[in-house]
C-alpha cells in the first residue's frame, strides 16, 4: 500500500514563500510522475506542477516563475518551492503519485493573506 504524507502549508503574506514536501512510502514503482495539484473553495482540483522520475516538469501558466516542483528519488519525495505567493494561491494542495494506478495524499492548507 503506498502512502503520501504532506507537510509545509501554513499561512504565509503575499509575497512570502513557502515550501510544501511528501514523502511516498509503500512499493513505488521506479517509473513515475509526482505532482502538486490544488483546490480552491468552489472551484475544480487544477494541476500546479508535476515532475516524471527523470525529471521533466510541467507547470499551469498560472505559477510559472514563481513556483519550482524538485524531487528526490532516492527518498521518493517530492517538493514544492512557492515565491512571491498571491492571494489567488489560497487553496488545500494535494500530492499526487501516478504509476499504474493513482495515489493522492491528505491534502495540507496553504493560505495567503494581505
Amino acid at each position: 500500500q503506498v502512502q503520501l504524507v504532506e507537510s509545509g502549508g501554513g499561512l504565509v503574506q503575499a509575497g512570502g514563500s513557502l515550501r510544501l514536501s511528501c514523502a511516498a512510502s509503500g512499493s513505488i514503482f521506479s517509473i513515475n510522475i509526482m505532482g502538486w495539484w490544488r483546490q480552491a473553495p468552489g472551484k475544480q482540483r487544477e494541476l500546479v506542477a508535476s515532475i516524471s522520475n527523470g525529471g521533466t516538469t510541467n507547470y499551469a501558466d498560472s505559477v510559472k516563475g514563481r513556483f519550482t516542483i524538485s524531487r528526490d528519488n532516492a527518498k521518493n519525495t517530492v517538493y514544492l518551492q512557492m515565491n512571491s505567493l498571491l492571494l489567488e494561491d489560497t487553496a488545500v494542495y494535494y500530492c499526487r503519485l501516478l504509476t499504474v494506478v493513482e495515489y493522492w495524499g491528505q491534502g495540507t492548507q496553504v493560505t495567503v493573506s494581505s
